[in-house]
């Protein structure tokens, strides 16, 4: 986690402090050049807290480096006259004071929102200094600063005070790589990598970054502090937003992820002033040249290009692939100290009339589900039924607008993620949520502390634990990831990344399991192993496990809850969910939808327009789509169809160039489309709408269209204007001029499918078109569809199965990323043993 070279960092930096007066005056530069490039360390490693280690950059630290030179300029004329230790002492009260406040006010945002509060408060900390005259001299400056006798030494002379300057340096380098493999700076740099993960481990991580954020303000006060008793004056200028940039330019630099790397840069950034200015006085332009060449070619900085140039003299051993080296037996029951205490008779987790609404949407309305002690509890049904909501609303993400969550008859409704777990619910993620630049050790070793007592502590060695490293190991190993401990988390292969997700949420002690489709992606071999894993756990800790693979969960789940549109459908035994007719009509479609009965005569051609040839597509690691071959017909429609997590929202998203194929062909027309952009193919006449719509929120209707339309006017297919759509839309007339987020959700849907269409289009996409919306909107948007067949051939994607054959001529079925079936939607439609046979088990 934390370098591992810190231990040699450090006799190397003392060595550097020693040499480097000596080295800067053989250059011709002064001894006051080599105690300012130990201060600007001091800051630079300081603010490296901040930015390197917790993530968080500061356009603003500046302001605390000026502020506690002004506290220690006015605490020593003011209160402590003739003396050195007091006003320092004040100055870091002040500035730890005053950073705990401002960090309580500015990391309630994150991101760029924090980024622009910390330059905020810079400017109006500039301003301040600059204006209030009284107290800071203003443009003057804070003069009259004495360096006086400290410990019988006069610090009046110059090298003696370098020698103090150097020995706090070095202090401070050797209290934050301290600090940096202490519990507290592992867990900082778990936040770097994914705060929500470390939230779902336990770890309050507002908590955490408070820390930092005044630790970091402390130790670039210190340097201020240095500062004014190094020139004997104060002004405002460091605590101006140029001051803040050139620190983070030193920081980046010199290089965020290692210790000695700020510290590199500080002197880097002082040997370049003084040489370059010397020629010119445009220095900082070159050097905001060479800022901008570091971060594009060497984000590591200075410390990256040393490892490179080191890594070119002494060639690294060849190392296997990540799981090459992995040492896997068959499936275990859990390690002692994983397994809860007792028994509890009867159900252990409930979740009773659950409900949350987004905007106008009611994802989950009214659900109840209840986990027993020991069991292996499946909840499933098809996209959109509110499943991972419900999942969310019990583990903490989300706080249910109304009902109870109870864990042992203990009410967690509403606790945040760190509460949650600390209760004793550990979960897994739907896309797999782990610390990829740490290693695998470090990934399960964060889970382990976020159980122990001195999780937060700041000094203490957080390996040195040694009963966390023995539970550590012995995780590692009960997974079949022994002999991975270095590897990093994100070089494991896809099921070795759902593995170690699954572990981390174990080495919490969970008391219930939840797991988030942890089969999703995985090969038959993993899928088997992985299933098989889940199934012994579940006979100690109980599990909750949101799942798509319907066939592998009525072979291995005890008790299975079946959603639908947000609520309940069915809730017993597998035997009940398999056999209920409820549930196939969900997973398969009743065959006697009113708009089925109508004949809708074909407008296909015998001209394929669309396509694909054994196209493979990868997310990550995770193969997706493998060797999918089909074409679509000049004016056919095409009904994609598939159980969940089939593959076919990636299929739509292949065509469309978002998610690129990584073998095969797909062809449009006379166009071959590998390797083109998602721009390239939407004006080669592709119109898209995804799943959840994805309007321009705060346009109009008429810009959205408009948009849609801007760079599709290509001569590739049907000419879409604004009458044209209209026509097939005409209730988009009277909504033309209403921003489109304000409008209901079928009338966002049409806007979709109109944006979709205008400009040039031969073939439109639909991803789940009718998911949430009204019978009649649904009604009114299927008939749109069955006219736009003359113009346009469609592929759509829809889990109401009965629509989407009642729609289609012919039917393309996936099942795990490959093609199973292709035919006539009326065979599918007329037959249902046959759709049971082609989509169900």
């Amino acid at each position: 986690m934390t370098d591992r070279s810190d231990r040699l960092t450090l006799p190397l930096l003392a060595a550097a402090l020693v040499a480097l007066p000596f080295c800067l005056q053989a250059l011709g530069l002064t001894l006051t050049s080599a105690t300012d490039v130990v201060v600007f360390a001091v800051a630079c490693l300081g603010l490296n807290i901040l930015v390197g280690q917790t993530g968080l950059v500061s356009f603003g630290h500046g302001a605390f480096f000026g502020l506690g030179a002004y506290a220690a300029a006015i605490g020593q004329r003011t209160f402590f006259p003739g003396t050195l230790l007091p006003p320092v002492l004040f100055a870091l009260v002040v500035v730890a004071l005053a950073s705990l406040l401002l960090g309580l006010l500015i990391l309630r945002r994150r991101g760029v929102y924090f980024s622009l509060l910390t330059l905020a408060l810079s400017a109006l900390s500039f301003t301040i200094a600059f204006r209030w005259t009284a107290l800071t001299g203003g443009e003057s400056g804070y003069g009259g600063v004495e360096r006086t006798t400290f410990l019988g030494l006069d610090l009046d002379a110059a090298w003696t005070w370098y020698g103090l300057v150097a020995l706090t340096g070095f202090a401070v380098a050797y209290g934050l790589a301290r600090f940096r493999r202490s519990p507290v700076g592992t867990v900082l740099e778990a936040i770097r990598e994914n705060e929500q993960r470390a939230r779902f481990l336990g770890y309050p991580t507002n908590r955490y970054k408070l820390l930092a954020f005044t630790v970091s303000a402390t130790v670039t006060g210190l340097a201020g502090t240095l500062s004014v008793f190094t020139h004997r004056f104060a002004s405002a200028e460091p605590l101006g937003s140029a001051f803040s940039g050139e620190l983070l330019a030193m920081v980046v630099i010199g290089g965020m992820r290692g210790l000695a790397g700020p510290a590199i840069g500080a002197l880097f950034f002082i040997l370049f002033r003084e040489m370059l200015s010397i020629w010119t006085a445009n220095w900082l332009f070159w050097f905001g040249l060479l800022f901008v060449g570091f971060i594009l070619f060497s984000p590591d900085g200075l410390v990256g290009i040393g490892r490179r140039l080191t890594r070119m003299v002494r060639p690294p051993a060849t190392e296997d692939a990540a799981m090459a080296g992995r040492r896997a037996g068959a499936p275990e029951n859990l390690p002692p100290f994983l397994r809860p205490d007792g028994v509890v008779e009867g159900v252990i987790l409930a979740a009773r009339g659950i409900a949350k609404r987004f905007g106008g949407l009611k994802a989950v309305d009214n659900v109840t589900i209840a986990v027993r002690d020991r069991t292996l509890h499946a909840l499933i049904g098809p996209n959109g039924a509110g499943k991972t909501t419900a999942f969310n609303l019990i583990s903490g993400m989300f706080r249910p607008d109304s009902g109870t969550v109870t864990l042992t008859e203990r009410s967690i409704a509403g606790f945040a993620p760190e509460r949650i777990c600390a209760a004793g619910i550990g979960r897994s993620f739907q896309i797999t949520n782990l610390f990829p630049a740490l290693t695998v050790e470090d990934n399960i070793r964060l889970a382990v502390q976020g159980r122990r007592p001195g999780r937060f502590h700041p000094w203490r060695d957080a390996r040195a634990d040694r009963e966390a490293a023995a539970e550590t190991a012995e995780i590692l190993r009960w997974l079949g990831l022994a002999g991975l401990e270095r590897a990093e988390a994100g070089s494991l292969s896809y099921g070795g990344q759902r593995l170690l997700d699954m572990g981390v949420a174990l080495a919490t002690k969970p008391r219930v399991l939840l797991l988030d489709e942890p089969l999703a992606g995985l090969a038959a071999a993993e899928r088997t192993r992985i299933g098989d894993i889940i199934k012994r756990v579940s006979t100690e800790v109980p599990v909750l496990m949101v799942e798509h693979d319907i066939d592998r969960v009525f072979q291995i789940a005890d008790a299975v809850t079946v959603m639908n549109e947000g609520t309940v459908l069915v809730d017993g035994t597998v035997e009940d969910a398999r056999t209920s007719p409820r549930v196939q009509e969900v997973y398969i479609g009743s065959g006697t939808a009113a708009m089925a009965a109508k004949a809708r005569p074909s407008a296909a051609e015998s001209r394929v327009l669309l396509a694909l040839d054994s196209v493979d597509t990868y997310y990550g690691k995770s193969h997706i789509l493998s060797g999918v071959t089909f074409d679509v017909h000049a004016h056919e429609i095409v009904a994609l169809l598939g159980r969940n997590g089939a593959g076919k929202s990636t299929c739509l998203k292949t065509i469309t160039g978002l998610a690129p194929h990584a073998a095969g062909h797909i062809k449009l027309g006379d166009e071959i489309l590998d390797g083109r952009s998602a721009a390239a193919i939407a004006r080669a006449g592709i119109g898209y709408v995804p799943q959840g719509r994805g309007l321009f929120a705060g346009m109009s209707v008429a810009e959205n269209l408009e948009l849609g339309r801007l760079k599709r006017r290509t001569g590739n297919g049907v000419h879409w204007d604004e009458e044209r759509v209209l026509s097939y839309f005409p209730r988009l007339r009277e909504r033309w001029r209403t921003p489109a987020d304000y409008l209901s959700g079928g009338e966002q849907q049409m806007v979709a499918v109109a944006r979709a269409l205008s400009g040039d289009v031969r073939v439109l996409l639909l991803d789940e078109p009718f998911e949430g919306l009204a019978p009649a909107v649904v009604e009114s948007l299927f008939e749109t569809f069955d006219s736009l067949r003359r113009e346009v051939s469609i592929v759509i994607v829809d889990h109401n199965l009965d629509l989407a054959l009642a729609l289609s001529d012919r039917t393309v079925a996936l099942e795990r990323g490959r093609v199973m079936h292709v035919g006539t939607s009326q065979a599918l439609r007329d037959d249902l043993a046959l759709r049971r046979q082609v989509l169900w088990l």
